[in-house]
């Protein structure tokens, strides 16, 4: 079986003295009922020569809409049960978890209905503290969490610097975007 890399990002943001962390809630009929243990950093599959942190960087924009500026921590490797790996690394930002979009994918749902069906790849989007994110990610992925903590401190103390002027900006929608500008 063939190993599938994937790479996400995991913004983080300190409030009130505490640390908290973006995570997104996959899209589509098998995780609509679950919530605990179905989160996830924005991530997805490497393409074929693709940079991870470019991938990383990429998918970040596919499932919110955000534009990510670093610098970017490496947060190494998490390996799922079975052929998975996922690479990450972690960035200060802000946004408002409302306004996130995502891209969409298309599948069969029912099963053998033959009717197809589009969802997003991610429904909602949260900042959760350290402990309640503990609980809301995956499970392979709850090593991030702990390698950031190490990272920049629980209180986000050693946060890394964002560049003057640069913060993770929404990108627009189709709909928003002026007339006549580039898709």
């Amino acid at each position: 079986m063939a190993t599938v890399v994937s790479a996400g990002l995991l913004m983080y943001r300190v409030r009130d003295g505490h640390l908290e962390v973006l995570l997104v809630h996959p899209g589509g009929p098998y995780w609509a009922k679950k919530d605990r243990g179905a989160w996830s950093i924005p991530k997805g599959q490497v393409e074929e020569g693709e940079d991870l942190l470019a991938a990383a960087q990429r998918e970040f924009t596919e499932e919110t809409g955000i534009v990510p500026h670093g610098p970017f921590a490496p947060l190494g490797e998490v390996k799922y049960k079975g052929a998975k790996v996922v690479h990450g690394w972690a960035f200060a930002g802000d946004c408002d978890p409302s306004a996130l979009v995502s891209v969409t994918y298309t599948m069969e749902w029912p099963p053998h209905s033959g009717q197809m069906q589009e969802y997003p790849e991610a429904d909602r989007g949260a900042f959760f503290s350290l402990p309640a994110a503990r609980e809301a990610i995956l499970p392979a992925q709850r090593e991030f969490l702990d390698r950031l903590a190490t990272l920049v401190g629980d209180s986000g103390a050693a946060s890394l610097a964002q560049p003057e002027g640069r913060t993770a900006t929404r990108t627009p929608t189709r709909d928003e975007r002026s007339p006549g500008a580039p898709a």
